[in-house]
């Protein structure tokens, strides 16, 4: 049994056979219907239990069809259904339920403590679906789209981050040591990195760089990232922050800093970070980069439960 919390607390050799496993899988599924299962079914009679505290679209759909697709069948639970939010249960004693009754937990959460609380007290895997700090499951797969698309490691690419610093960059700063690559951070100059998570990067061997220009962090860029410059329950003054990141918008001036055939990913939902023109151009693959966790969480789920090929 393996917990899925953190990318940056998961050997690199690990993340690498979830990737190749998912390369796979997608492969050998490429004429089966959606709700079918894969012809091994290695999760038959397995069950995932899945709670959101946060608002959820792509990690609810992805992971649903993931444990239905490996054979098996998932619960989704309302937090503001349980005791453990409106009767006061304790984690301990609602993760022991949790145990008895599923064989793996997915938590999209407002509280990291909350998480490791969770794992504590949890006999079956745990995996984070989005937390404060990280957003692992959606890098992974990220990391799987960049390569599939550009058809070479991701280490050989330039990697461009613009937006605010938040969990899903802080996950993509730890892809970043993981799996080698250069990885350009282009924000405001208020809106860096953290102290903790820029100590995490001089800690290791890196290749991250962080720019308060958006034209010199875009520059040679075979991959643009971003995200909402408001993100959920982001509670600033929203006029005041869009306002510090006009200079960071993804438009078609921007883009021409990049190389041609750059491509362009958004974790979603959208905002006004991003030109509709960018969005909706040949070099946009968020489309195919939402379709991807699918077949990325199935592997790593398969890592939870030991069950990798």
């Amino acid at each position: 049994m393996k917990h899925f919390l953190h990318l940056k607390d998961i050997p690199a050799k690990d993340l690498r056979k979830i990737l190749i496993d998912a390369k796979k899988r997608k492969q050998k599924r490429a004429k089966l219907n959606t709700l079918e299962s894969d012809k091994d079914a290695p999760l038959k009679g397995k069950m995932l239990i899945q709670m959101f505290e946060k608002s959820s679209l792509r990690t609810r759909l992805s992971f649903y069809l993931a444990i239905k697709q490996l054979g098996g069948s998932t619960l989704t639970l309302r937090s503001d259904e349980l005791h453990l939010s409106k009767g006061g249960e304790s984690i301990e004693d609602t993760a022991k339920i949790l145990s008895n009754f599923g064989n793996a937990f997915m938590l999209r959460t407002d509280s990291d403590k909350k998480l490791e609380e969770f794992k504590k007290h949890l006999s079956i895997p745990i995996i984070n679906g989005l937390s404060p700090s990280s957003h692992p499951t959606q890098i992974l797969s990220d990391v799987f789209t960049v390569e599939e698309i550009k058809k070479k490691p991701i280490s050989k690419l330039n990697i461009t981050w613009i937006g605010d610093s938040n969990n899903v960059l802080n996950s993509l700063i730890a892809a970043s040591i993981k799996f080698s690559f250069k990885l350009n951070i282009g924000c405001p100059k208020n809106y860096q990195p953290n102290k903790k998570i820029l100590s995490y990067i001089k800690s290791n061997k890196n290749k991250i760089f962080i720019y308060n220009d958006s034209k010199k962090a875009v520059t040679g860029a075979d991959v643009i990232f971003s995200d909402k410059v408001i993100s959920m329950n982001d509670k600033v003054n929203k006029i005041k922050k869009l306002n510090h990141f006009k200079k960071f918008k993804i438009d078609k001036k921007l883009i021409n800093f990049a190389k041609k055939n750059f491509i362009f990913l958004h974790c979603l939902p959208r905002g006004k970070e991003v030109d509709e023109k960018v969005f909706e151009s040949k070099n946009s693959k968020v489309w195919q980069q939402a379709l991807n966790r699918v077949h990325v969480q199935k592997s790593i789920l398969l890592y939870c439960f030991n069950k990798l090929r």
